[in-house]
């Protein structure tokens, strides 16, 4: 919850600092900065190359990096120190999103020095503080702190109060991942006293959320209460409603932890009437989830059923929704795909029936020539179209299969997990009820009513365990390497020792790609568990420009890959990575182990 309000922080400070040039305002801006490039002089193209770079930071990447060294280009021609410097940030800004890190940080670094040599404040700051972010990407907190305390000196410094609010926060971030909660009060404290010096009414909603997210996690409900409520007047008068409805969900879920459920009912049906009103439907799912944890801690088992029935058919509606609208994407690309190859033929055949005219109207010979090539042509096309038709065919049919198998998956955990879950635990539920309105006088009947209950508790931890390995949660919520964390945590240590490790696998990838390659990954571990006889396994992920290298080796008793296995593991893994236009491949030995290589290409990805 801290790193969600803190990404939501700097997106809101991001806006903030691109707001003279919003919408259509934007385009305007991009137009006249080129126009500038044809009338400038050389002396000034570094500058204005850089200003295209900053501009498209948030939406190319690839044009940020082509404007930015174009802007080194003539920097270095030039001596321009102050310009070559902010090119070089700017290159690192896009390495670092892309998880290049190691580069990022090279070329900061080359900054830093450039700002040290001109003396210019400003853009030693903000050095500083891209060092900072990119250490704390790498999970390297005491490096990040060092770079970002610099960041925050430099603006106490220039007395830029938004920016010393901005650094402060970022240190509580530090932090608190280091689970020092003295030092991220003081510094969120800190945070909140520069947001209001600055009058800056989003960044101190802000901080104040992240301190009562704090309180909340401490137990200090008291404090927490007074924080969201000094936070909901400053969402009240921002008008922001979505961060009405995080306060008051926050609130409620304050006060059903302090057991206050009259508190609790009334924030949240004013955060439900928002989420309603603004139609925010996946943010209502989790308010109805929630109410439903607080109905059966009420013991209120009807209101709980009803509360997740209602979570459920919001989330299936989204679902249909998101299902129809890709159908219609996928119908309207194929009628336009049909339409350009009824133009390209119609143009071709036009072109054909032009070429036999002016054969026809030479010598007859030559006539006989162009339409036995004519013809041949011809029949290479049609075989060409059979052939691209029968690949498209085959690979339709593959997707389809292999989407239909993780719609069934979700089904299956989805009702397990909702439907026969939530009637064992109200099977439960009844069940202890009734054991403290009975009166046992009989050692064995006590002994086997305790045994029924034990095989319910049973039961409800089988259904929940079926459901997770079906669908991991992790895999729908935090994506693939927090699901193959968690399949790993599962494995007795003592008996295979199982080490991951992971390069560029920050952002989340396509949910189809993250469903296929957990698939290949689990199956891969299981092989080794059930028929390796391995006691250690490395699993290793990078993902760079060229798309995904995933390498799965084990010191197992390994296998001869010349011998037909005859088991349908194998082959469905290769239709799978074959679904993304990967390849994999097995090199194994008898008694040398095992090594699968799993190649994705960016397209797939």
């Amino acid at each position: 919850m801290f790193n969600i309000v803190f990404r939501a922080f700097c997106v809101i400070a991001l806006l903030m600092l691109t707001i003279d040039v919003p919408g259509q305002e934007k385009k305007r801006f991009i137009d006249s900065l080129r126009h500038q490039l044809e009338i400038a002089k050389p002396v000034d193209l570094a500058g204005i190359y850089n200003e295209l770079a900053y501009t498209f930071r948030y939406m190319s990447g690839d044009t940020t990096l082509v404007y930015a060294q174009s802007a080194v280009k003539y920097a270095l021609k030039h001596k321009d120190r102050k310009n070559e410097a902010e090119a070089y940030l700017n290159i690192a800004y896009v390495l670092k999103d892309r998880g290049q890190y190691q580069q990022a940080i090279s070329y900061q670094l080359k900054a830093l020095k450039l700002c040290e040599l001109t003396g210019d404040e400003k853009k030693l700051a903000a050095a500083f503080n891209a060092l900072g972010i990119t250490y704390k990407k790498m999970r390297r907190w005491d490096d990040a702190l060092v770079y970002y305390v610099k960041a925050n000196s430099m603006a106490i410094k220039s007395s830029d109060y938004s920016r010393v609010s901005f650094t402060y926060n970022n240190i509580g971030t530090i932090y608190l991942e280091k689970l020092d909660w003295p030092k991220v009060e003081e510094y969120y404290d800190s945070a909140q006293k520069y947001a209001m010096l600055s009058e800056d009414k989003r960044a101190l909603a802000t901080v104040l959320s992240n301190k009562a997210d704090l309180y909340r996690a401490q137990k200090k409900y008291h404090n927490a209460i007074s924080t969201l409520k000094n936070c909901l007047e400053y969402d009240k008068g921002n008008n922001d409603k979505y961060g009405m409805y995080m306060s008051y969900f926050q609130l409620a879920r304050v006060y059903s932890e302090m057991k206050d459920f009259v508190r609790w009912r009334i924030y949240a049906d004013s955060a439900d009437k928002i989420a309603v009103d603004e139609q925010l439907r996946r943010e209502r799912i989790d308010l109805l989830s929630w109410s439903a944890t607080v109905a059966e801690w009420q013991g209120d088992i009807s209101s709980a059923y009803a509360y997740y029935r209602q979570a459920r058919s919001i989330n299936d509606s989204l679902l249909t929704e998101e299902t129809s609208k890709q159908v219609s994407e996928l119908q309207t690309k194929y009628e336009t795909e049909k339409k350009e190859q009824q133009i390209a033929l119609q143009k071709y055949e036009l072109k054909s029936k032009n070429y036999i005219i002016a054969g026809i109207s030479g010598v007859l010979l030559l006539g006989v020539l162009l339409s036995y090539s004519y013809y041949r042509r011809y029949r290479l096309v049609q075989h060409a179209r059979l052939q691209q038709a029968i690949l498209q065919e085959q690979e339709q049919a593959t997707r389809a299969v292999l989407e239909a198998e993780e719609k069934e998956r979700q089904r299956i955990a989805g009702d397990l997990h909702d439907g026969v879950g939530q009637l064992m635990s109200a099977a439960r539920m009844n069940l202890s009820l009734i054991e403290n309105e009975l009166n046992f006088e009989d050692v064995g009947k006590k002994a086997a009513f305790d045994k029924a209950l034990a095989l319910v508790d049973d039961s409800c931890k089988e259904v929940r365990a079926v459901s997770h390995n079906i669908m991991p949660n992790a895999l729908l919520k935090a994506g693939l390497i927090s699901a193959i964390r968690e399949f790993i945590q599962k494995i007795d240590q003592r008996a295979l020792e199982v080490t991951l490790y992971t390069d560029g696998m920050n952002d989340r990838l396509p949910a189809n790609v993250e469903s296929v390659l957990y698939r290949v990954i689990q199956e891969c571990m299981n092989n080794v568990i059930k028929h390796s006889g391995a006691n250690k396994l490395d699993i290793t992920l990078i993902k760079d420009e060229d798309g995904i290298s995933i390498t799965i080796e084990d010191n197992g008793k390994g296998f001869d890959t010349k011998i037909e296995s005859g088991g349908i593991g194998l082959k469905n893994m290769q239709t799978r990575i074959h679904y993304l236009k990967g390849n994999i491949e097995w090199d194994s030995a008898t008694g040398k182990g095992t090594v699968v290589s799993i190649q994705v290409p960016t397209e797939g990805a």
